[in-house]
């Protein structure tokens, strides 16, 4: 006899050793099927798992567990993003080696993982800490290098003079490092590069193949590569500095070029260099540039400073005078490191010209001729040109094309193809990364480490003193020969970008130690058919992935042009956030397992106390779950309280994929009532006696009717979970259902056979979201297979017919009866049928019937006087 208490926890366990035991998630390559390849960003191994994890990973199993149940071959894996920052400023905090600390948490989190009953390949995992999987990445590396796609160069970056290591721009917040708050300085050291550059174009016109990406995301790539049609300018010097008697600028609006009155140029700039040697105040200037955050994002907000070199060049055009600036807003990273200021016509050099004082010139009329006001801002909009000379009266599309001829025919300016997108730096001058596998030789060469002294494997038992990396510090480390000759290892490591970018690849065969990618499997399984994450890694690694999986191709490693078919980016998950303020006006966040809260009759917090002292404490209102608000939710406690399949039925319940979702404890309890529901009602039939067999002919309206819900729900869920991925409303159709069920009769054999169809719907329907409690039901309701693997329901067609009608019959617009009618009953039947109900009569006798308004199947209105 089953237990008619709904007890979780031993449930859990039981199943989770039978999939462990059965290995019922591990696949290998079958053609006689189709494969689904379901991949969920894998974690930073940080320690424990965070709601936000969770999230993540339950909507890629429930994806892979419904993609199971349609007879698919399903690969789901998981794996350990390892290398990185974090590992190094834990193990200075507590005191031991990155490499020590990190598989401690991996072993932590896979428990974790495996406690929420995911249904992942395990002998697949990897760490991108090892060697076993390091040493392609810089096998690959060396092929590029090879290709040409792989170079070394000077480059000003971000500086971190606290954590020692370059920022990407991202990583600075307010001019501080994103983790050590100190703040970044400009350097120029050697760096490596990717050109990923060479794939721009490639890059950009295969968005077109991702109509399963949010746009979003589509238009945040697109975006991020910025590519322009444009012309660049090349402005001659009034007088050579050290050398130099010209340089170039790139310009989309070449129709504004007659508006010229300013250049700018980069702090960093060869002719800002020359013209600072003689000019205190200008090297003044440049130094103070070189000391503050360098970032293409905040080009517009920041506030706009420059000097003047005391240099002029001339107008490519008109052969005018202008002055020659250097401006913090111009970076030399990005395109020739200097541009024409048209103030009249852009709206930063606009501010810039008129915190100095320069001349603001229009020469753009709006095609509505109305009146412009360049001392309020500048018109940015195109138009009409004037103040242009022989240009005057030409639209901006013809003045484009006008300027550009007579620029290429002088020989100063030609039209070109112009990316934001920069080539990717690789280098990173922290510890706990990938060594970059280079060769420095001492004539100042660089050579790729030969292929068979690969992996170059970074030394695990280190002390760290939390300034210097210990293989910078280790000169036995990086001394070496190549060829007979001394050299030096590189002691930069790679970005950790690198290793989340064909993560996804290696999962194909994962324990092949003879290649990278082994062609049968990876083809066989790529690209991944629904990849899951945040919306953070909209641009950074899903950019890096895309190209990195065409240099894969072109390697000749795998034959797709994409990594990821479909991509869904889940939101973030709050929680209720709660503080106090001290008199120094820092706040204390108390976390909302030691709050006690009153609430209003809507269930909003209207009183809060702290439960060790009873004083009061402010709520801070719902925010994203983090250490900093103190209020992160463990989830292995509601996992011991509620159980794996309540956390995972909460959190895809309480809203769609996509949006944020609230975390309430009044939800996680709902959630956990609803699978005593359905465990009761289980129970219920698994004591009925007998499998009667249910007879669809035999069935009576109400049974129908119950059908009739069964199956619609069925098509709804599989539309729901399948096409639309929205599984809240899913989850919602079949709570509907079990109200219908709990509510359905018992009185007869076809009572319990559609009850018994019922119930086993919702089983089946549930399963990939609660998979344990639907596996134990499952087999007591007499099946012998597991429900994992049983498949998915198909809606009856013919159950979904309606063979009757329930229409609303009114007297005036006042609501007199409720009939129930054929399905195909036309409007005479349906009236007379109507007019035979006493409470219509009792409102129509003696009246005269002036019109009759038929919805079919819906509403009948009799107007009478």
């Amino acid at each position: 006899m089953a237990d008619k208490q709904y007890h979780p926890q031993d449930i859990e366990q039981h199943v989770q050793a039978h999939w462990e035991q059965s290995q019922a998630f591990n696949v290998s390559v079958d053609d006689d099927k189709e494969k689904f390849y379901c991949l969920s960003m894998f974690p930073y191994p940080s320690g424990r798992l965070h709601m936000g994890h969770v999230r993540n990973y339950t909507i890629g199993d429930v994806i892979s567990r419904y993609q199971r149940m349609l007879g698919k071959n399903v690969l789901q894996p998981m794996g350990w993003d390892a290398f990185g920052l974090p590992a190094e400023n834990a193990a200075i905090n507590n005191k031991t080696a990155p490499a020590k600390w990190t598989y401690a948490n991996i072993e932590y989190m896979k428990q974790q993982l495996k406690s929420l009953g995911f249904g992942y390949d395990w002998d697949r995992e990897i760490a991108t800490c090892k060697p076993d999987y390091y040493r392609w990445e810089q096998w690959f590396f060396t092929r590029l290098y090879e290709k040409g796609l792989v170079y070394k160069k000077n480059a000003t970056v971000n500086w971190d003079p606290v954590d020692q290591t370059v920022l990407a721009n991202e990583q600075v917040v307010d001019g501080r490092g994103w983790r050590s708050g100190a703040l970044v300085e400009q350097k120029e050291i050697p760096q490596w590069f990717i050109k990923i550059t060479d794939y721009a174009e490639e890059l950009l016109g295969d968005l077109s193949e991702l109509s399963d990406w949010p746009e979003q995301v589509v238009a945040m790539q697109r975006n991020w590569i910025g590519r322009s049609e444009g012309v660049e300018i090349t402005f001659n010097l009034e007088h050579p500095v050290a050398g130099q008697d010209h340089f170039d600028v790139y310009t989309t609006r070449p129709d504004t070029l007659m508006g010229v009155t300013y250049v700018g140029i980069a702090a960093s700039h060869p002719i800002a260099t020359a013209a600072a040697q003689n000019n205190p105040a200008l090297q003044a200037f440049i130094d103070e540039c070189k000391n503050t955050k360098v970032a293409e994002a905040d080009l517009a907000t920041m506030e706009k400073k420059g000097c003047a070199t005391g240099l002029y060049a001339i107008h490519p055009i008109s052969g005018v005078k202008v002055p020659v600036w250097v401006a913090n807003f111009v970076l030399m990273d990005y395109g020739s490191g200097a541009v024409m200021a048209v103030p009249g016509h852009d709206q930063r050099d606009w501010e810039f010209a008129t915190k100095y004082g320069l001349p603001i010139v229009q020469v753009i009329q709006p095609e509505d001729e109305s009146l412009v006001q360049l001392d309020q801002q500048a018109m940015t909009e195109k138009g009409q040109l004037i103040n242009s000379g022989h240009f005057d009266g030409l639209s901006s599309e013809q003045a484009f094309d006008k300027i550009a001829e007579e620029l290429e025919n002088q020989g100063k300016g030609k039209r070109t193809v112009n990316y934001r997108l920069r080539d990717w730096g690789v280098s990173r001058q922290r510890y706990w990364g990938a060594p970059i596998p280079m060769l420095n030789l001492e004539n100042g060469d660089s050579v790729p480490v030969p292929a068979d002294q690969l992996p170059v494997v970074l030394p695990e038992d280190v002390e760290m003193d939390g300034v210097t990396s210990p293989i910078k510090a280790d000169p036995t480390w990086s001394t070496t020969s190549y060829e007979g000759q001394p050299a030096t290892r590189e002691t930069d490591t790679f970005d950790t970008f690198m290793e989340s970018s064909w993560y996804y690849a290696r999962y194909a065969c994962a324990t092949n130690d003879g290649a990278m990618l082994d062609p049968t499997e990876s083809n066989y399984w790529l690209p991944v058919d629904q990849y899951v994450g945040g919306i953070e890694h909209a641009i950074l690694h899903l950019l890096y992935s895309r190209f990195f999986h065409k240099l894969l191709r072109d390697e000749g490693l795998v034959t797709s042009n994409e990594p990821f078919k479909r991509l869904l980016c889940q939101g973030m998950v709050l929680a209720d956030s709660y503080y106090r303020e001290e008199a120094s006006g820092k706040k204390h966040w108390y976390a909302p397992a030691d709050v006690e809260t009153e609430k209003d009759e809507k269930g909003r917090i209207v009183k809060a106390w702290l439960k060790s002292d009873g004083q009061p404490v402010e709520h801070g209102g719902m925010t994203k779950m983090s250490k900093s608000k103190n209020n992160g939710i463990d989830p292995q406690q509601v996992i011991d309280q509620y159980g794996a399949d309540t956390v995972r039925l909460f959190t895809m319940f309480a809203a769609p994929p996509e949006q944020t979702l609230e975390w309430v404890d009044s939800g996680v309890e709902g959630a956990h009532r609803f699978l005593k529901r359905v465990w009761k009602l289980a129970q219920e039939v698994i004591a009925q006696d007998g499998h009667e067999s249910l007879d669809v002919n035999a069935l009576n309206g109400d049974q129908k009717a119950l059908r009739r819900e069964i199956h619609k729900t069925i098509a709804k869920v599989s539309d729901d979970v399948g096409r639309r991925q929205t599984f809240n409303t899913a989850i919602a159709a079949i709570m509907e259902l079990l109200n219908h069920l709990q509510k359905a009769p018992q009185a007869s054999a076809q009572d319990n056979a559609v009850l018994r169809e019922g119930i086993e719907a919702v089983v089946l329907l549930l399963t990939p979201i609660t998979p344990h409690i639907c596996h134990v039901l499952w087999r007591e309701l007499g099946h012998n297979d597991d429900v994992s693997t049983h498949p998915w329901p198909s809606a009856d067609a013919s159950a979904m017919v309606e063979d009757e009608k329930l229409v609303v019959v009114q007297v005036n617009g006042k609501v007199r009866a409720k009939i129930t009618v054929p399905a195909d009953a036309q409007q005479a039947a349906v009236q007379e049928l109507a007019l035979a109900e006493q409470n219509v009569q009792q409102f129509t006798d003696g009246k005269t019937i002036r019109k009759v308004i038929y919805v079919p199947g819906k509403l009948l209105n009799i107007v009478a006087n």
